[in-house]
């Protein structure tokens, strides 16, 4: 599995071969799948889009940047 970020997507491929989601039966008993993977701060979960393309799954995410956390400033003590 492969993630990265795409012009503002969070992107996840992974290989799949030989698994067609367009077939609702199959002669073959492949077992169940699940991978998870934790989505980054900004991600729209409403915009999600999955692709299978050559045994490839592609899960794409829109991402808007998060708010710059507020600058801390912290003054340090010098010993003495």
């Amino acid at each position: 599995m492969k993630d990265q970020l795409e012009d503002g997507h969070y992107v996840v491929r992974a290989e799949l071969p030989g698994i067609d989601p367009t077939k609702g039966r199959s002669e073959f008993s492949y077992g169940s799948f699940v991978r998870s993977v934790t989505l980054p701060a900004g991600a729209d979960e409403d915009d999600i889009k999955a692709s299978y393309n050559n045994g490839i799954l592609t899960v794409s995410v829109a991402v808007t940047e998060p708010a710059a956390p507020p600058e801390k400033h912290i003054k340090v003590q010098v010993a003495s």
